[in-house]
């Protein structure tokens, strides 16, 4: 018999302001512990404001996996963390039936995707039959092991990695998968100001860690996430930005409106899904913003996260070095704005 979903948290819901000054002080802190990836630490916000998952890439050392593990920190949520590896097997993953003799029966022992946070780190390294099975955890919010399903937590976000550098090895996510991304995000190196902030914070660090772990004084519950949900939903979204939000989507399908030649770059365009994730995501922004009301700007600032994965270029545009960004940039500059 398959397992009922878990309630979500209850309780008092916070007042707007309540949940602002928190969220505020959760991107201070993020903000303090990965210093120079201030559009990382937005869209991690953004992520678990407009419940999806993050797809980050970039190169090592760029505070990928620290982002994380400090949101995780600051969370009243459990943390885990998985290395992708050719060898992983879904089970590794998802966990496993285990044969109890002194009981006569098949225990399920949960696996590491049943934490609230889940690290996919370097997610391009795994088989295809480890990557199907995170995409039903990611989609259904559900895993299935034999006959039965088990509901996974009502706050679930997967941050998936991956190192552009090297390509040996790597298995490349279909876009079945990546569609289920709510962001892709790509971060480069810091800037040598930012690189210096960042070697007094590996000594404060060294420095704690000889004496004792730090430990954030107050945690956010998960039911102050759940009203900030609700809050990001009531936003008021103009009827005319509703429409330009979906003519951008229409635009990467049916580009020949707006360019010819645009319309020949584009192999693949973005789904319904791409809209409902640009609604979202600008949402978010603009209620971390302390806005109750969704701009232009808001869907031109997420636009380029939430669809370049999602725009796929012909190979003719791989020929002449368009890739998604470029295309969405034009998308951005042929589509108007109200």
């Amino acid at each position: 018999m398959d397992t009922q979903p878990p309630q979500t948290p209850t309780a008092p819901e916070p007042a707007a302001g309540d949940l602002h000054a928190a969220f505020g002080a959760l991107r201070e802190n993020l903000a303090a512990a990965i210093v120079g990836q201030a559009a990382l630490v937005e869209r991690l916000l953004i992520a678990l404001l407009a419940d999806g998952h993050l797809l980050v890439e970039g190169a090592p050392g760029l505070a990928k996996t620290t982002a994380i593990r400090t949101l995780a920190a600051h969370l009243e949520a459990d943390f885990a963390r998985v290395q992708f590896t050719p060898d992983l097997l879904p089970a590794d993953l998802t966990g496993t039936e285990v044969w109890r003799p002194q009981e006569g029966r098949f225990e399920f022992q949960p696996g590491p995707v049943f934490h609230p946070l889940l690290l996919a780190d370097e997610i391009n390294r795994a088989p295809a039959k480890v990557q199907s099975a995170l995409l039903e955890a990611m989609g259904e919010r559900q895993v299935t092991v034999g006959r039965h399903t088990y509901a996974l937590p009502p706050l679930f976000l997967v941050m998936a990695t991956q190192n552009p550098i090297e390509q040996e090895g790597t298995f490349p996510l279909p876009e079945a998968q990546l569609d289920r991304f709510l962001m892709h995000v790509r971060i480069g190196y810091p800037d040598a100001g930012v690189e210096t902030e960042i070697l007094r914070l590996a000594r404060e660090r060294a420095r704690q860690t000889l004496h004792a772990p730090s430990v954030p004084a107050e945690r956010m519950p998960q039911a102050q996430v759940f009203a900030a949900r609700e809050q990001v939903l009531d936003l008021h979204v103009a009827p005319a930005l509703e429409r330009y939000l979906v003519e951008l989507v229409l635009a990467s399908r049916e580009a020949g409106r707006y360019d010819a030649a645009l319309a020949r770059r584009i192999a693949w365009g973005a789904s319904p899904r791409g809209s409902i994730a640009l609604e979202r995501c600008a949402r978010a922004r603009a209620w971390l913003a302390g806005r109750d009301f969704v701009t232009p700007d808001d869907v031109r600032a997420v636009a380029p996260d939430v669809l370049r994965h999602r725009v796929l270029p012909s190979y003719e545009a791989l020929a002449e070095g368009w890739d998604g960004d470029r295309l969405v940039a034009a998308l951005l500059d042929r589509v108007p704005p109200p």
